[in-house]
């Protein structure tokens, strides 16, 4: 007996070979199912057919694009640091099938922790990789499909000297399984600080942004501290994680005393001569990776500037960074500084530059935070590719995306090289259009999303951050709105390729596919619950869907989207990163039309005679 199994919404489709005889199997929509024989003779075309038919699933093979420059400090060309690469693309190789599937999330392997997950990072040794969380960070074993924690180090409870404990894991189990629909603010409130303690707002925002080095050391944030974590043993991971390198109070002995109240470390990354790079909110320092404060450079913004993202970062020194003021009248500052090896430059005569663009004097409702740009920098253009640019989004409430020139302005030019309106395709444009989220590039392309809401119940403004991002969707309306861009340099403009304003993306950074040539996002419908949306980079045509349902587990908060070189799914969750086989975590299949395409152009030829 062989078999081939297809399953689409609207189609199922079977091959199975049985006493000398060939049997097709389908369904349309509702219908009864059909059965079609054919003599043993015919076998060869139908089983072309079934080989036709698995390669339309599988992606398409990668785009062959100019990458940045790999830096050789990092663990990885790929996942090493969050967004991805130095240059911050949120573009991977990788990328799941084309189809529909329907995965249930709980009893998938997990490492469980958070309530924010944002990557889960590279390690190198290519069968392990980091788990981050906002509580802890974690040693994960991969090799041969596993997904098995083997260490892990309660960073936050170390951090915090115990006034953050650690969370049992059936906590992020409990409220993974559950679901927030039916609930309101108070009783979600209820819920979290009964599972995760009554101080649970505190535990957001730790972790956020982290790198690991070529010696297989991850930098991080906790509360006040900055860590270099390492293996105990590297021989042997189950031995444990231990604190390599630390910085307690680290704001205080980069900057001195006198900082402004509510500073705080967002960004990390690493130069391209092996220098860590940390963003406060207030400015940026340069520090060995010894964490060596007699290494520490600090170059400080304005008081009433602030930073609420990371940086990208070039091979040439190029440290990219966007600030807003705090205090009217609100402006946008973005701002390329320049490692020099020796020191934090700011003259043009290294290549440093700074640039004002539109900021809002209304703090977004919910989801995003501060006046300013909700991106972190993105690099577009490498290697011999005409133009070289960084692109962020503006902090107006109709947001536009902007381009600026990296190096040098073309003759009669400016800063900005070009922006354009964000609609995401809206009949009637919303009052906010606003993202949280990095601009996804890919070639010249580049991928936004809308986080806000056509509407924001009033129960919800001025919550913390973990009650909003655990409500949206499911208990209060969801976000829609999404846009494909593509950059021109002949023409030095941008162009809209398409929009769409029925697909949900809610907090989770979206991604794009090199492997499925598709720009995919984490939203939640009415209709489905939670879910991955693959939409094709040229079209914007749903191509994928990984339907999860309402559980919680779906809920991919503020974190980033990943896949594995087989194709699996890395879903980094609310309660922890989740591994996800296409082969086994659900059916699904290739694309309907594709698929209708080939039975139509296949079944005439065959010679068929109906079962009677």
């Amino acid at each position: 007996m062989c078999r081939c199994h297809l399953d689409q919404e609207s189609l199922v489709f079977a091959v199975k070979s049985w006493k000398g005889r060939v049997y097709l199997f389908f369904r349309e929509g509702s219908k009864n199912m059909n059965i079609i024989k054919c003599k043993r003779y015919n076998i060869i075309l139908i089983m072309t057919f079934v080989v036709l038919s698995f390669f339309l699933m599988v992606p398409v093979k990668a785009e062959s694009l100019n990458n940045p420059v790999p830096n050789p400090f990092l663990s990885s060309e790929l996942y090493s640091i969050t967004h991805f690469d130095s240059s911050q693309s949120d573009s991977t190789l990788y990328g799941p099938p084309r189809g529909t599937y329907h995965v249930e999330l709980a009893g998938k392997p997990v490492s469980y922790g958070g309530p924010v997950n944002i990557i889960t990072l590279a390690s190198t040794d290519p069968d392990f990789m980091w788990a981050v969380g906002s509580d802890r960070v974690a040693y994960v074993d991969k090799k041969n499909g596993k997904w098995t924690e083997v260490a892990s180090f309660q960073a936050l409870e170390d951090a915090s000297e115990g006034s953050l404990p650690a969370v049992p894991g059936e906590s992020f189990k409990e409220f993974g399984k559950s679901t927030a629909v039916g609930m309101d603010v108070d009783e979600m409130d209820l819920y979290l600080a009964d599972l995760f303690g009554t101080d649970y707002a505190d535990r957001f925002g730790h972790g956020s942004y982290s790198v690991v080095d070529n010696e297989n050391v991850l930098y991080t944030h906790y509360d006040a501290n900055l860590y270099g974590f390492a293996l105990t043993d590297p021989d042997d991971p189950s031995a444990g994680i231990t604190v390599r390198y630390e910085i307690e109070n680290v704001i205080e002995e980069i900057q001195g005393d006198d900082y402004p109240v509510g500073t705080r470390l967002f960004g990390i990354s690493m130069t391209y001569d092996g220098h860590l790079i940390v963003a406060f909110s207030n400015g940026i320092a340069v520090i060995d990776r010894e964490l060596d404060l007699a290494s520490k450079h600090f170059y400080r913004f304005d008081d009433e500037d602030y930073v609420s993202n990371s940086v990208a970062v070039d091979d040439k020194g190029g440290i990219y960074i966007a600030s807003a003021t705090t205090v009217a009248p609100i402006e946008g500052t973005m701002r390329k500084l320049v490692w020099t090896g020796a020191e934090i430059s700011d003259d043009p005569d290294d290549g440093a530059w700074e640039f004002e663009y539109e900021a809002s004097s209304e703090l977004p409702p919910i989801i995003k935070f501060g006046y300013g740009s909700g991106s972190t920098p993105t690099l577009m253009g490498f290697g011999d590719d005409e133009d070289k640019l960084v692109v962020i989004t503006d902090g107006r409430k109709q947001m536009r995306l902007l381009a600026f020139w990296r190096d040098e302005i073309p003759e009669g030019g400016q800063r900005v090289a070009g922006e354009i309106p964000v609609t995401c395709g809206f009949d009637e444009l919303p009052d906010w259009i606003q993202t949280e989220q990095s601009v996804v590039v890919s070639g010249y392309g580049a991928f936004v999303v809308n986080n806000m809401p056509e509407t924001v119940d009033p129960d919800l403004p001025g919550k913390n951050k973990i009650l909003q991002v655990a409500l949206m969707g499911p208990a209060y309306t969801t976000s829609y709105g999404a846009e494909r861009f593509e950059w021109d340099p002949t023409t030095d403009k941008w162009s809209s390729v398409w929009t769409r304003s029925d697909v949900s993306s809610t907090s989770m950074v979206p991604v794009h596919s090199q492997a499925g040539k598709m720009a995919m996002v984490n939203g939640y419908t009415d209709e489905n619950g939670w879910e991955i949306t693959g939409m094709d980079w040229d079209t914007g045509e749903t191509v994928h869907r990984t339907i999860f349902g309402d559980a919680n587990f779906g809920n991919g908060a503020y974190a980033i989207l990943q896949y594995l070189k087989n194709g699996d799914l890395l879903f980094n969750s609310f309660c922890g990163p989740i591994r996800v086989s296409y082969d086994t975590g659900g059916s699904g299949g290739c694309a309907v039309g594709s698929l209708s395409f080939a039975i139509l152009f296949l079944i005439p030829l065959v010679n068929l005679k109906r079962r009677p």
